[in-house]
């Protein structure tokens, strides 16, 4: 990552403590910087590859492109 990937991520890492619980990178166990996408992915797989939610993705322009979620869902 260059500078500005560097300082869009202190910028969305700031956003999002201000929205604290209801931010989309609670969770989160990694953070990767996607080039083609030109955004971050904020991982929240425990233990290696073991994921039960996709990724929270935020652009550099700091606009939450998907707030990730559950893979699965459970009907009750």
């Amino acid at each position: 990552m260059g500078k500005e990937q560097l300082q869009a991520l202190l910028q969305a890492l700031q956003q999002q403590l201000e929205l604290g619980h209801d931010g989309v990178i609670v969770g989160s166990w990694s953070i990767r910087y996607d080039k083609d996408m030109n955004s971050f992915l904020f991982d929240k797989c425990e233990f290696g590859d073991y994921c039960e939610e996709r990724p929270s993705i935020i652009a550099l322009d700091g606009t939450v492109t998907d707030a990730g979620g559950p893979l699965l869902r459970v009907s009750t």
